[in-house]
């Protein structure tokens, strides 16, 4: 019974040394070591740590850091300066031999350049700030051209002021500079202070004073309010603040009906637009007295 119970307690020795169970400390690591979190930590945040410090580590020396910048700079260099990215001449279309001259002075372009180093948004602001132009586009073309494609602003009104004559599109802004009145005698003329800021108004008394022909000097803008339409013969046409091309058209029509115009009249006053007044000239007043006291003298 004793040898029985020897066996037994030899043979449970045996086995408790054989037992491939781990302790609980091994088991809560391996545990603790299959969590997401820390498989993901040990296969992409150790990497990452030992990477970002092993860069930390190289780049800590000042004289690798400017190595590493002149190669990125040499790198880039080659890279933008490729005859393929690169902008030999400038084409101006739309635009006249003194515009396409300015354009080529304000933008100052030294070429051929990179087109990398080309601000176009720029280069087109630089552009349409000229007076004469009006719209731009700019853009490159295949073959290393940088197009600008301009519209020039037409002139349609000449404005006189203290400064001289200019020229002037359909919105009043300003075209450029006139020596002289005869180099555009086809524009119709405004003078005035102010009389630039209602240009669309002068085109639209000019369209309605075409009845006038030939005698049609041109408008006076007057006090910065209204408008004075002057006719040869020293005649002048005072118009109101308020719908200044309704009251011309009024008189245009007592003109053609009653030969209004072809009278001796110094002024026509609608600056009350209700009521239409005459000013003779001096040479017909004295006339009329002259008339006068002959008839109070027949009596």
């Amino acid at each position: 019974m004793r040898a029985l119970i020897s066996r037994r307690a030899k043979s449970r020795a045996a086995e408790g040394k054989c037992d491939p169970a781990p302790s609980r400390l091994k088991y809560r690591i391996q545990r603790w070591m299959l969590t997401p979190g820390i498989r993901m930590g040990l296969r992409v945040g150790l990497p990452i740590c030992v990477t970002l410090a092993a860069a930390g580590g190289y780049l800590a020396s000042e004289a690798r850091r400017e190595k590493l910048v002149e190669l990125y700079v040499e790198a880039r260099t080659a890279f933008e300066t490729r005859p393929e990215f690169m902008v030999n001449v400038m084409a101006i279309d739309g635009a006249g031999e003194s515009v396409a001259m300015d354009i080529r002075e304000v933008t100052a372009l030294d070429l051929p350049s990179s087109s990398f180093d080309l601000d176009l948004a720029a280069i087109r602001e630089l552009i349409v700030g000229l007076d004469p132009v009006k719209t731009a586009a700019v853009r490159i073309r295949p073959g290393g051209i940088l197009q600008v494609d301009v519209v020039e602003r037409e002139p349609a009104i000449v404005w006189r002021s203290r400064d001289g004559l200019a020229l002037l599109d359909e919105t009043g802004a300003f075209v450029a500079e006139l020596g002289q009145r005869s180099l555009h005698p086809e524009l119709p003329l405004i003078a005035g202070r102010g009389a630039d800021e209602h240009a669309p108004e002068a085109l639209r008394l000019f369209a309605a004073a075409r009845p006038l022909g030939t005698r049609l000097r041109g408008l006076v803008r007057v006090g910065e309010r209204r408008w004075d339409v002057v006719l040869d013969r020293n005649q002048r046409i005072e118009l109101p603040v308020e719908r200044p091309v309704a009251a011309l058209e009024r008189v245009i029509a007592e003109a053609e009906a009653r030969d209004l115009l072809e009278r001796d009249v110094a002024v026509v006053d609608l600056r009350l637009p209700n009521r239409l007044t005459v000013r003779m000239n001096a040479d017909a007043v004295t006339d009329w007295w002259r008339i006068r006291q002959l008839n109070e003298s027949a009596y």
